[in-house]
């Protein structure tokens, strides 16, 4: 017999006293953590003042898990509002329930408006972030798999998750092993900053065009693993809904890439980091090894 499964967690609340210490939070909480110490890293590599994105994420990380669960309860608003449930539990945010969509969504309002006080572009703030962001994603993922939800559908390959009874879909009490839905989300929102970093790096990518990658990148991640859950979800024209959303995502980030594409030097110069430059200055200075480096044209310049 394979013997081969990830355990669930035996419980995912802690009390200290009579506060409960819940696994979900602490992840959610270490992502924030996280992302705000990378992008500090990555503002203050731009010779910007580190201090901004704190500032800045007192106003992203409210409005971010404001956003997260009215998206979640508005789709599916069936969970709380019909008859013989209990309204009050939209509340609940401990029990899970935040729709990613919904917190980048609302998120980036809170940014623009943190920006806008401290007079900071937020296309800037936005490709600063992003690596963090999708890295934040990818821990608080895990807060899933110690409140046993969210998984996939069954499956007995070595890396199927074990499922408590109590959390298993009431149509099949028989299956014990399902999809680690969570992991594989996880997993891919590291590979997505992995490729976020290396295209900063190896390229000079004009002002809001990382974050439109990172866009693209996760919404096809989670569209192929959308596809696999099987917890509850509101369906159109046989998808579930948050399929419609990674579509609309991912053909809004390719059509903001293909427009932008051929932006010139003037509009890189904007980005605050670059200056116009003719061609044949930009061959010139590649040619000695792009020495001045805030001239070297995008495609050009490594760091």
């Amino acid at each position: 017999m394979n013997l081969a499964y990830l355990p669930s967690p035996s419980q995912g609340v802690w009390h200290l006293g009579p506060i409960p210490i819940r696994a979900y939070a602490l992840c959610i909480l270490l992502g924030i953590f996280v992302a705000v110490w990378l992008s500090q890293r990555r503002w203050a590599a731009r010779g910007r003042d580190p201090q901004e994105i704190a500032d800045i994420a007192m106003w992203a990380v409210p409005f971010g898990l404001l956003g997260g669960r009215l998206y979640h309860v508005i789709t599916d608003p069936e969970l709380y509002f019909a008859p013989g449930k209990h309204p009050i539990e939209a509340l609940y945010v401990w029990n899970g329930g935040l729709g990613i969509p919904g917190a980048v969504a609302l998120g980036a309002f809170g940014a623009w408006l943190g920006c806008r006080r401290r007079g900071i572009r937020l296309a800037d703030f936005a490709d600063a972030v992003a690596p963090g962001l999708v890295l934040a994603q990818g821990i608080g993922r895990w807060g899933n798999y110690f409140n046993q939800e969210l998984f996939g559908g069954p499956t007995d390959l070595p890396w199927k998750l074990l499922i408590d009874p109590a959390h298993r879909p009431p149509d099949s009490p028989a299956v014990a092993f399902y999809h680690p839905t969570f992991l594989y989300e996880s997993l891919w929102d590291i590979g997505v900053m992995a490729l976020l970093l290396w295209l900063d790096r190896r390229y000079r990518l004009p002002r809001g065009r990382l974050f439109a990658c990172y866009v693209l990148a996760y919404a096809v991640g989670r569209a192929w693993i959308e596809a696999l859950r099987i917890d509850h979800a509101n369906h159109f024209l046989g998808l579930r809904l948050n399929d419609w959303v990674s579509a609309g995502l991912i053909l809004a980030a390719l059509v903001y890439l293909i427009a932008t594409w051929r932006r010139t030097g003037t509009e890189r110069a904007e980005r605050g980091d670059a200056e116009p430059q003719d061609s044949t200055r930009a061959k010139s200075l590649a040619a000695d090894g792009g020495s001045e480096a805030d001239d070297t044209p995008a495609g050009t310049r490594k760091r």
